[in-house]
């Protein structure tokens, strides 16, 4: 095979047909199949392959019998163009999520207990209003979760902590108070409200010592001189939620928690003693905001006024 002269090879670039071409020979291993994937003609097919060579000055393959073998030249060259290609995807991916203002993924950080309540519902809206959304959703505890939003390491934030950071600007979503839950099958079921008096001598599930709720709620008790039954903690309030299922006691916890646990084996009651429960929005300052952020928020909104009308059914029984 004759070689161009360097001039000649210089003014007739590779064009990215060609190279796509020589993919496909490679990835199916004769022109027919090359050709049929290719929605071309094995002749044409079989022309490009020629001129190809011919700009390369190599041969690509060996003719054995009517077939195509890949020279170590052919091998070695379909590593560079694998890795152009894998690019060219990512950047055709990328391209994608743009048009569905999806240009990186909507990154929320919360805590762990709001990941299994309020987001979720946020989560729907959301999906009724961008189906094809990208949303990633960290549960971090606090103080981590507001340092890592101030650090703007996420696009935004719901949590439960009274002051922020300097750098995130806070708005309340949800203000409300602790709740009750009891296995469906306890005397105290009967009542649409409880007292504190009314778990004297009750086995009573605890949250963890350092937890600023356990110690909120031993307060009051400590306050109202109620002695309670306490073998368990953990610091799950969701897990709280199913031993209570289970008959093993009572206890106290976020309404969040409470009502997304409800159902068989488990009823909710209001308290007649103040126990807040505060659920804020974090923002990062940041000048270009993702452009989902706001349409986010409004779903969390939107999340938090369903749940606060469930608590106040829950109050009026």
């Amino acid at each position: 095979m004759p070689d161009l002269p360097l001039d000649a090879a210089a003014a007739a670039p590779l064009t990215h047909r060609q190279l796509s071409l020589f993919r496909d020979i490679m990835r199916h291993g004769s022109l027919s199949r090359a050709a049929a994937a290719g929605a071309t003609s094995q002749p044409t097919l079989s022309r490009e392959l020629a001129r190809l060579e011919q700009l390369l000055g190599f041969e690509l393959f060996d003719r054995v019998r009517g077939r195509l073998r890949p020279t170590a030249q052919a091998l070695a060259l379909m590593q560079e163009v694998e890795r152009s290609f894998i690019g060219l995807e990512h950047i055709a991916l990328r391209a994608q999520e743009l048009r569905t203002l999806g240009a990186a993924r909507l990154r929320l950080a919360c805590l762990p207990a709001l990941a299994h309540a309020l987001v979720p519902r946020a989560l729907r809206q959301l999906a009724a209003l961008q189906p094809q959304a990208l949303v990633s959703v960290h549960p971090m505890e606090s103080p981590w979760l507001e340092q890592a939003l101030a650090a703007q390491r996420f696009d935004l934030g719901v949590g439960e902590a009274s002051s922020a950071p300097d750098e995130l600007a806070s708005r309340l979503l949800l203000d409300c108070q602790e709740v009750a839950v009891l296995p469906s099958s306890h005397a105290l079921c009967r009542k649409p409200r409880l007292e504190l008096q009314d778990f004297a001598g009750q086995r009573f599930i605890n949250l963890a010592p350092q937890d600023p709720y356990r110690q909120a709620i031993d307060r009051r008790f400590a306050e109202a001189g109620v002695q309670r039954l306490q073998y368990l903690e953990t610091e799950s309030a969701v897990a709280i939620c199913a031993m209570v299922r289970q008959g093993l006691g009572l206890a106290i916890v976020n309404p969040l928690s409470a009502l997304e646990c409800a159902g068989p084996g488990l009823e909710v009651r209001a308290l007649n003693a103040s126990l807040p429960f505060h659920v804020r929005l974090l923002l990062p300052q940041v000048a270009s905001p993702h452009p989902l952020r706001a349409a986010l928020e409004q779903a969390l909104q939107q999340a938090a006024q369903e749940i606060d009308s469930a608590l106040a059914q829950t109050a009026r029984r």
